[in-house]
């Protein structure tokens, strides 16, 4: 009796919940700033991810203090060591620029808890904590904006250092003493941080949030997330707002995030929800992990980081490509190089990829269609072929020519499409096909 009456009250909380995200979907309407941005973002379609942190001192990834229950107060004592003496956020920003990537996601705060900025609401920073004493934040916010580049903040809604933080289903062998936590204590934290990195460090293009599903084990848990969301919109309505809560978007949320998977598909099990008509970014790893971790040197090729950013526009989505950048404060040599090699290949197809949307034909294995204005961009990654049906029924196709050169391509016109045809089977990484259609 006693396990159905808790049942009862479990669904009670989950259904106020529910309601309380409903009432609150309802009675949010974006601005016209708050729209403007969400067109710019999707035009912008390729951004770079920069996890960083206390743990790239470690160089096991980001996750290495919950994984290996390191106890909080020892794990600050890395700060006292924390020196990333080659940091030049110029040069970070410049090689980041050359990839074609229009902006950069940073960890503001991490699940580890430390903060890489100047924040008044903890002495747990970099410049309070550390003997390298300068803002990281600040110097690449002046970066980013002298070269111009967007910069988005990711922020963690939970915390494995904070004592006021309730226990979720991470961060539990940390050697914080209280399971409750004080959760309007940690919510008041986490908006006086917000407030900050949204008024000291000019336009902020999105905040990121990842944790949410910390107290997926807690149904009842409210995050009071449209308060929080209605204050960042407040303070720069221009700022979009995900989060990395693998769900269907929640009231506020201005773009929908996809982690490692392409959006309608779940090969990681962690992006199984739908797909909304918010503007949509998927967050992939470089190598294998988020964070510097010394021992993954599997780094993926050009090519497949290339066809990813392709498949990526195809479904109408951005990529956020993520580095770990190494503890001295360098971007890893190796993502460097790729970095320089993706932005080779945007300079020649940038145009089919900035600016565009999902196109006409649906992905297929052969690969994905992007669209602008009247033209339409056959992007072909694997055809075995020396032809290419495309389901256009009810579209005229006036002029078919090879993206890189202009050379025509052979086509022909039935009911049901358009075929076209090659004088030998596609080679390239991506072999780009321009139609000019009615």
């Amino acid at each position: 009796m006693k396990t159905h009456f808790i049942t009862f009250l479990l669904l009670v909380g989950m259904s106020l919940g529910i309601s309380s995200r409903l009432h609150a979907q309802s009675s949010y309407q974006p601005g016209e700033e708050n729209l403007k941005a969400r067109e710019e973002f999707q035009d912008n379609k390729f951004g770079i991810f920069l996890h960083w942190g206390l743990y790239a001192m470690l160089a096991t990834g980001e996750w290495t203090m919950t994984n290996n229950n390191l106890n909080y107060k020892e794990y600050a004592k890395l700060a006292g060591g924390f020196y990333p003496s080659k940091f030049d956020a110029d040069k970070w920003v410049a090689a980041i620029k050359a990839s074609g990537a229009k902006y950069i996601c940073l960890t503001s705060r991490h699940h580890d808890g430390f903060s890489m900025f100047d924040t008044q609401y903890s002495d747990f920073n970099i410049v309070k904590a550390t003997p390298f004493k300068r803002d990281i934040i600040k110097e690449l916010a002046a970066a980013c904006s002298k070269q111009g580049i967007k910069l988005h903040f990711y922020y963690s809604h939970l915390d494995w250092t904070r004592e006021d933080y309730p226990w979720g289903r991470t961060g539990r062998g940390t050697g914080r003493s209280n399971p409750q936590g004080d959760w309007k204590s940690y919510y008041q934290f986490m908006n006086n941080q917000l407030t900050e990195l949204l008024t000291n460090y000019g336009p902020v293009g999105a905040i990121w949030f990842d944790g949410w599903w910390d107290q997926d084990g807690n149904p009842g848990f409210n995050w009071e997330l449209p308060e929080q969301y209605a204050m960042i919109h407040k303070l720069q309505p221009g700022c979009l707002i995900g989060n990395n809560h693998h769900q269907t978007p929640f009231a506020g949320e201005d773009i929908q995030i996809f982690e490692r998977d392409l959006p309608g598909e779940n090969t990681a099990g962690l992006s199984g929800q739908s797909v909304s008509h918010l503007p949509l970014e998927t967050c992939e790893t470089m190598n294998g992990m988020w964070g510097y971790k010394i021992t993954d040197q599997n780094y993926k090729s050009t090519k497949t980081l290339i066809h990813y950013l392709v498949k990526a526009a195809g479904k109408n989505a951005n990529l956020l490509m993520n580095i770990g950048p190494q503890p001295d404060g360098e971007l890893p040599e190796v993502a460097v190089q790729r970095l320089k090699e993706m932005g080779e290949w945007m300079n020649q197809y940038g145009e089919t990829i900035y600016g565009t949307r999902g196109g006409a034909v649906a992905p297929h294995d052969w690969g994905v269609t992007t669209q602008k204005g009247n033209k339409l961009y056959v992007h072909i990654l694997n055809l075995q072929d020396k032809a290419l049906f495309l389901p256009l029924a009810d579209k005229k196709v006036k002029k078919a020519v090879l993206f890189k050169n202009g050379t025509p391509v052979r086509f022909t016109k039935n009911k049901e499409g358009v075929l076209l045809e090659f004088t030998e089977i596609p080679k390239d990484i991506d072999y780009v096909v321009e139609l000019t259609i009615d």
